[in-house]
């Protein structure tokens, strides 16, 4: 007979790695779009823009940025979990670490094909951080709990927020194009497809009610 307690501590291990590598590729996948310079995700594309105006390092500012929209946490009443904390430091580091070792390419012929992995590595990064379960990142965090005050759909929650995030980082000379867009097409079949790659529940237990991600989980990790 199988021992309960090490069966748990498998688990245990297998979501904490699914945590932290989903986080760290999260990070590398960012950097390949700051790289390819077609176009960032929304929030990157904040990120960049204060980058460029203050002169700190991209990472750096993603970090800063996670943790002022967690202190929006506290009047939401918004819980953050493991995952919420290690997603502030985590994503900037691997961000900063991808692009000392990536150089930028130039031509199309390395853009598209950098832009291309860079959309598809954050899909699996997704499907990594969320089917982890230590709650959402403080950038999704903020949206649920919008979603909970107003009574207002997550959809259009998220397209608000998201809408804002991208007209600021824009003017603040953040990267927005053709790559913005793809990944706005793609990132949603990307994670919904990695997420059941990477399920760690049981196959018996995943319509069993807590076991599988829920609507408001099955969403990007920023």
């Amino acid at each position: 007979m199988s021992d309960p307690t090490a069966r748990s501590g498998t688990r245990l291990t297998r979501r904490l790695t699914h945590l932290y590598v989903g986080l760290a590729l999260y990070g590398a996948s960012s950097a390949l779009l700051v790289r390819a310079g077609l176009g960032l995700e929304p929030w990157g594309v904040l990120h960049q823009g204060l980058s460029e105006r203050t002169g700190i390092s991209i990472g750096v500012v993603s970090i800063i940025v996670g943790a002022v929209v967690l202190l929006l946490w506290i009047p939401i009443r918004q819980r953050p979990g493991l995952g919420t904390v290690s997603n502030v430091f985590a994503v900037g580091i691997a961000m900063d670490g991808t692009l000392a070792l990536v150089p930028d390419v130039h031509g199309l012929g390395a853009q598209i094909p950098l832009t291309a992995a860079g959309i598809v590595l954050n899909g699996v990064a997704t499907g990594l951080y969320i089917s982890a379960r230590f709650g959402p990142g403080p950038r999704d965090g903020l949206m649920t709990g919008l979603n909970r005050l107003t009574g207002r759909s997550i959809r259009m929650v998220r397209t608000a927020i998201e809408v804002a995030v991208v007209v600021t980082g824009f003017l603040l000379g953040g990267s927005l194009g053709v790559g913005t867009v793809l990944y706005a097409l793609a990132i949603g079949p990307l994670a919904q497809f990695f997420l059941r790659v990477f399920d760690l529940s049981a196959p018996d237990a995943r319509t069993v009610a807590g076991t599988g991600p829920s609507p408001r989980e099955a969403i990007l990790p920023r």
